[in-house]
C-alpha cells in the first residue's frame, strides 16, 4: 500500500506542468499605471501554467501583437490591460489551445504617449506620459518657464486619438497669468499623451530716432503697451524730437503700414494714447527746422562772443 501511494505521488509530480515564472521579474521594469495601450508600447503577457504563451512583446506600429501558435493577430491598441487579457484568453480558447486560460497583462514601457515641451522654457524636453498628468507637472519636467516666455502657452492635441503627425491638430491657448499668477485650476488642464506644449517668446516693440535710449522692449502685457509707456522705457525724448511720430506695423496679410501720430498732442493730453502691438516700430524723427534754427542761434551767439572778445583784446592794445 505504501509503495502504491509513493508511485501515485511520483507520477503526479512528473505529470504536473511547471508553474510559469512571472514575466515581470526583477530584471524587467516595474509595472506602470494602467492606461490604454498604444503602438510601440512594451507589455508582458503571462498565461498561468503555460510558459509557451507567456512573453514580453512590443505592440506593433499597427497596434497588434502576435503570440506563438495563435494564427490571428490580437488588437492591443486602445485597450486597457484588463481588456487585452480578455482578448488573449478568447483567442487561446477559440483556437482550442487552452481550455480555460488565466491571462494577466502588464505595461512595462510606454512609447505611444509622448509629451513634448518646447519654446521659452528652461529645458525643452520630450517624455512618455506613464500616467495622466497636469500642465504644471509637464512644465516642471522642463524646469519651468524661461525669462523670455510670452503671455500664452499653446497646447497642440490631435483631433482624433492616434492621429498621424500630418493630420489636423487643434490648439488650446492657456494664459500664463491665469495659470501661474492667479492659480486658476481650470487652466491646469490634464494631459494624456500625444500633446505638444509650446511656449512662444514674448513679443517685442521697438523705438528708434530721437529718444534717449532706443532699442527693443518686451511686450509683457498684450494690449497694455502704448506710445507713452514705450517713451518712458526709452527714458524720454531728446530736445529736437519732432511733434509727429510714426508707427510701422506689419499686418497679418504681410503688408506694412505707416501710422502717423501726433506725439506732442499725446504728451500734452490733448489726444488719446496709442496702443502698440508686437513687432511695432515707433519712429520719432528729428525736427529738422527747429534743429537748424537752434544751430543758427548757437552760431550767432558763438560769433558774437568771439567778436566781442577780439574787440576787447584790440582795444587793450
Amino acid at each position: 500500500m505504501i509503495l502504491l501511494c509513493s508511485f501515485v505521488l511520483a507520477a503526479f509530480g512528473q505529470s504536473r506542468p511547471a508553474v510559469t515564472p512571472e514575466v515581470t521579474a526583477a530584471n524587467l521594469p516595474a509595472n506602470l499605471p494602467a492606461q490604454k495601450i498604444g503602438p510601440n508600447d512594451l507589455i508582458s503577457v503571462a498565461v498561468y501554467e503555460a510558459p509557451e504563451f507567456s512573453r514580453t512583446v512590443r505592440v506593433g506600429a499597427d497596434g497588434f501583437i502576435r503570440l506563438p501558435m495563435v494564427r490571428n493577430r490580437i488588437q492591443a491598441e486602445e485597450r486597457l490591460p484588463a481588456e487585452l487579457e480578455v482578448a488573449v484568453a478568447a483567442a487561446l480558447q477559440e483556437e482550442e489551445l487552452i481550455l480555460d486560460p488565466f491571462v494577466t497583462v502588464a505595461i512595462l514601457e510606454y512609447q505611444s504617449r509622448p509629451i513634448s515641451v518646447a519654446g521659452a522654457v528652461r529645458k525643452p524636453v520630450t517624455f512618455q506620459a506613464a500616467e495622466t498628468m497636469t500642465l504644471l507637472e509637464a512644465l516642471a519636467r522642463a524646469e519651468g518657464l524661461g525669462p523670455d516666455a510670452g503671455s500664452e502657452i499653446l497646447i497642440s492635441r490631435p483631433v482624433k486619438k492616434g492621429a498621424a503627425p500630418g493630420e489636423p491638430h487643434y490648439i488650446q491657448r492657456i494664459p500664463v497669468k491665469g495659470l501661474i499668477d492667479e492659480a486658476d485650476p481650470e487652466l491646469n488642464v490634464l494631459l494624456h499623451g500625444g500633446e505638444e506644449i509650446r511656449v512662444p517668446d514674448v513679443g517685442r516693440v521697438f523705438v528708434v530716432g530721437n529718444v534717449r535710449k532706443p532699442g527693443a522692449f518686451p511686450l509683457r502685457d498684450a494690449g497694455e503697451t502704448s506710445v507713452l509707456k514705450l517713451l518712458a522705457l526709452s527714458e524720454g525724448l531728446l530736445p529736437y524730437a519732432n511733434k509727429q511720430a510714426f508707427i510701422y506695423r506689419r499686418e497679418a496679410s504681410g503688408t506694412k503700414n505707416e501710422i502717423q501720430i501726433e506725439l506732442k498732442q499725446i504728451m500734452d493730453r490733448k489726444a488719446p494714447d496709442v496702443p502698440l502691438l508686437a513687432d511695432d516700430v515707433l519712429y520719432v524723427p528729428d525736427a529738422t527746422g527747429r534743429r537748424a534754427a537752434m544751430n543758427a542761434i548757437e552760431r550767432l551767439v558763438l560769433f558774437g562772443s568771439t567778436a566781442g572778445a577780439t574787440a576787447l583784446i584790440w582795444r587793450t592794445r
